[in-house]
């Protein structure tokens, strides 16, 4: 039997890796055949200049359902620090002035955070996912939009050789470990990724059982 085919809206290989591992570790896996940005030809892609994580994710998935004509997931994802007033959010992938720049854009958040101690230094990591059909415009199954949230604190320096952005620096609620000190499965399992990921799965779901 053929599979469905599903488009994850990303050039980020750390987080295309994540994303192709929590599809694959759910019971919607066998049913879609994934691909990424890179299998379809390439397309005009929009700034990311929405102000809410929803927006980003949303406007990603719809460019790139529209340029392809295929079920897409996007997502948009970044860090809130309590004592940055929730910054750099949105701008977590340049907060440094250039995009994607993993290296300076967590230095730059541990030196706005050099003084504040360690009772004020909790942050979340948030993922917002998208799903857009594009067979299905104007009706209720168009679109789904689902949000992640981990909560945890934010060491003095980096460690750990796992995950990618500020994952070095990111302590766990109910953890000593940062992010990418964990094992990626045990990450998938708690992360603002993950969670939105899983949050997802019904409308997957739904897909697959009333296809094209």
């Amino acid at each position: 039997m053929s599979r469905a085919r599903l488009l994850l809206a990303t050039r980020n290989e750390g987080k295309c890796r994540e994303l192709l591992r929590i599809l694959a570790s759910s019971d919607v896996s066998p049913g879609f055949q994934v691909w990424g940005l890179d299998d379809v030809p390439s397309f005009q892609q929009a700034p990311e200049t929405a102000a809410t994580f929803e927006g980003n994710a949303l406007a990603k998935a719809r460019d790139a359902a529209a340029a392809t004509g295929l079920a897409t997931v996007a997502d948009d994802s970044g860090l809130e620090v309590d004592a940055l007033g929730g910054m750099p959010g949105v701008l977590s992938a340049r907060w440094a002035g250039r995009h994607g720049d993993d290296a300076a854009n967590l230095r730059l958040v541990l030196d706005q955070l050099a003084d504040v101690p360690d009772d004020r230094r909790g942050a979340a990591f948030v993922c917002a996912a998208a799903l857009v059909v594009p067979w299905r415009a104007q009706t209720s199954g168009a679109q789904t939009v689902v949000r992640g949230h981990w909560r945890g604190t934010l060491a003095r320096a980096a460690r750990g050789g796992n995950g990618f952005g500020y994952d070095p620096i990111f302590i766990p609620e109910g953890d000593r470990r940062t992010s990418a000190e964990l094992d990626p499965t045990e990450k998938d399992a708690v992360s603002h990724r993950g969670r939105a990921l899983r949050a997802l799965l019904p409308a997957l779901r739904e897909l697959l059982s009333q296809p094209r």
